[in-house]
């Protein structure tokens, strides 16, 4: 399978000189009131409202004023957003009629280049090709294996947190964050612990393609994947041969992924790296900084740790690690008395649902006992709905147990460094400091 990769070289060769106005950053002002704006020219997916943390604004009034609204221009081209949590779990779970193919454009408003054919994956696909992959790695993160894992989080968990420093400033991200996700991602995918510095690597390349400080050009990009797909193909190759407990023998072995081709071997570790890694990472980064701007939710917490069982999913909605997912209308739909052409792009923007007063009390305040609060949007809805969330509410009960245990108020001593994104709710710094 190894020729397969060697188109992606060659595309990284050719692309060195690509630039794309979808990477330029389009300035926002602060000051500038989203109510000012005419409605029909309201833009969210601006990635730096994200960035900046003012795209708050703008889906409180799309939520009350065009719910399903129509934006004409923006430099990933005309969309459908979908604001009202009501409304993204409809379309969520209408698969027959909003497609996630990347024959279509695949889940992501995101310019990168040619990503959804060059990446294809089991989210980037519509039953029953989805079912096929999805069900083969399943068992990976069946509960049976969850108990297994959890051991072995605990166990990192203790050695990453013994080793903090105190009485100093550090940042939480590379020392905690990424660490401990870095670690997992790698059991999960059979890779030894001493290469999982490329599997964070190489995710950071992926999710920060369309971030014009972190990536520059699309050779980057397609170099990635190159990478990427040699290493894996190599892995795979053995696998095949000597199957072990992960989830790249279990896609080695199935009957029906075994012979996957070059493309989507690769389009799929890039799915279980992502979600494996950014997703988790920085809901583990989230939720410190959320204690910190509640501070009275601190002190419960520190008062009662019990309340980490229903606090974990308190933090995922805050949080919500993806702000939005793409789908493409494969026939016109009529919602709230407006149309949806087929070829449509839609966006159903996670972040503003979970932030709807329609059906969730008090959404912009963090409650660490909510008394449903795994009513969020963050792990989505139908047959795509997130395989690891287990996986990832469990591996952040269990690094709070273990903080609990170890220290009182970690402190937030500076502003958080978040992503250019209108896919990841990334945050890719925290300055804190652990008093002695």
């Amino acid at each position: 399978m190894a020729e397969g990769y060697e188109h992606l070289r060659e595309r990284a060769e050719s692309s060195k000189a690509w630039k794309s106005s979808r990477r330029l950053r389009i300035p926002v002002d602060a000051d500038l009131d989203p109510y000012s704006i005419p409605l029909a020219e309201l833009n969210v997916a601006n990635p730096e409202l994200f960035k900046e943390q003012l795209v708050y604004r703008y889906f409180d009034r799309l939520r009350d004023e065009a719910p399903v609204h129509f934006c004409a221009e923006s430099q990933y081209g005309p969309y459908w957003s979908i604001t009202r949590y009501d409304d993204i779990m409809a379309v969520d779970k209408n698969h027959e009629v909003f497609s996630s193919s990347y024959e279509f454009g695949g889940v992501t408003i995101t310019g990168t280049p040619s990503s959804s054919n060059e990446i294809p994956n089991f989210i980037s696909m519509d039953p029953p090709e989805h079912d096929v992959q999805r069900k083969a790695v399943a068992p990976g993160l069946a509960p049976g294996r969850l108990k297994v894992l959890e051991t072995l989080i605990r166990e990192r968990a203790r050695d990453i947190l013994d080793g903090l420093p105190r009485n100093e400033t550090f940042d939480w991200v590379p020392n905690v964050a990424v660490e401990l996700t870095g670690r997992m991602l790698a059991t999960l995918l059979g890779v030894p612990q001493e290469d999982r510095g490329d599997l964070i690597r190489w995710s950071n390349n992926i999710s920060n393609a369309d971030d014009p400080e972190y990536a520059t050009s699309a050779a980057q990009f397609y170099q990635t994947l190159a990478e990427m797909g040699e290493y894996f193909d190599a892995l795979w190759q053995a696998r095949r041969k000597a199957p072990e407990d992960d989830l790249i023998s279990m896609l080695a072995m199935g009957p029906r992924t075994r012979d996957m081709d070059a493309k989507q071997l690769v389009g799929n570790m890039v799915l279980l790296m992502v979600g494996g890694n950014d997703t988790t990472r920085n809901s583990i980064s989230g939720g410190l900084l959320a204690l910190n701007q509640f501070p009275e939710q601190y002190d419960r917490l520190l008062a009662n740790p019990a309340l980490v069982e229903s606090m974990v999913p308190e933090i995922i909605r805050w949080q919500t690690p993806l702000v939005g997912m793409r789908r493409t209308a494969v026939r016109d739909f009529t919602m709230r008395d407006q149309t949806i052409r087929k070829g449509d792009m839609v966006v159903m923007w996670y972040l503003s649902g979970n932030r709807d007063e329609r059906a969730i009390d008090k959404p912009y305040e963090f409650i660490i006992d909510r008394e449903r609060p795994r009513e969020h949007l963050s792990f989505g809805f139908g047959v795509h709905r997130c395989l690891g969330n287990r996986l990832a509410e469990m591996q952040l009960r269990v690094l709070w147990e273990e903080m609990l245990e170890r220290f009182g108020r970690i402190e937030v001593v500076g502003e958080p460094v978040r992503a250019s994104s209108t896919v990841f709710h990334a945050i890719q710094s925290l300055p804190v400091r652990i008093p002695a």
